[in-house]
C-alpha cells in the first residue's frame, strides 16, 4: 500500500510523528513541507490531491491546524474525496460509504489518536453496497459536469 502526506507548517509536527510511526509499516512519501516555516496549506492539498488523483499512491494524509482548510482545498482537486475525521467511527465509514481517498486531520490530534484514525482509514475498504457506489459516481459526473439530478 503506497500512502502520501503533507501538511501546513501548524500540522508539521504530527506529520513528522505519523511518518515515524507508519514508515515501518506501509510504503509513505513525504509530500512536504520539509520545515516548519510557514506555509499556506493550499498549495500542498492541490499536490497531494494531484498525486492520489493520477494514482501515484494509494491513499493521502493531509494536516493543518483545523483539518478543515486543507479538506476542502483537497475535494477541489478533480476526483478527490477528502473527509476530515475526528473519530474511529468516521474514518472507517468515510472509507465503507464514501470511498474517500485522502484522510484530513487536525494539528492538535494526538499522536496515538492520530495512528488510530489513519490505520482505521486505510484498512477498511469501501462497501460497494449500490447505494454508495451509486452516490460516488453521482460525484464523478458532478465533477464532469454530466450529472443530472431528472
Amino acid at each position: 500500500m503506497k500512502i502520501c502526506i503533507t501538511s501546513d507548517h501548524r500540522g508539521f509536527e504530527l506529520k513528522q510523528k505519523l511518518l515515524n510511526h507508519l514508515k515501518n509499516k506501509y510504503d509513505i512519501t513525504d509530500l512536504g513541507p520539509y520545515t516548519a516555516d510557514m506555509v499556506d496549506y493550499t498549495k500542498y492539498a492541490f499536490i497531494i490531491g494531484e498525486n492520489v488523483r493520477n494514482q501515484k499512491y494509494d491513499f493521502g494524509i493531509a494536516i493543518c491546524g483545523t483539518g478543515i482548510g486543507i479538506s476542502i482545498a483537497c475535494n477541489k482537486v478533480k476526483g478527490i474525496r477528502c473527509a476530515k475525521v475526528n473519530t474511529k467511527e468516521e474514518a472507517i465509514l468515510t472509507r465503507q460509504d464514501n470511498d474517500a481517498n485522502i484522510i484530513a486531520l487536525d494539528a492538535k490530534k494526538d499522536i496515538k489518536s492520530a495512528i488510530e484514525l489513519v490505520e482505521s482509514f486505510v484498512n477498511t475498504e469501501f462497501s460497494n453496497i449500490e447505494r454508495h457506489k451509486r452516490r460516488v459516481e453521482e460525484i464523478k459526473k458532478y465533477e464532469d459536469g454530466e450529472y443530472s439530478d431528472q
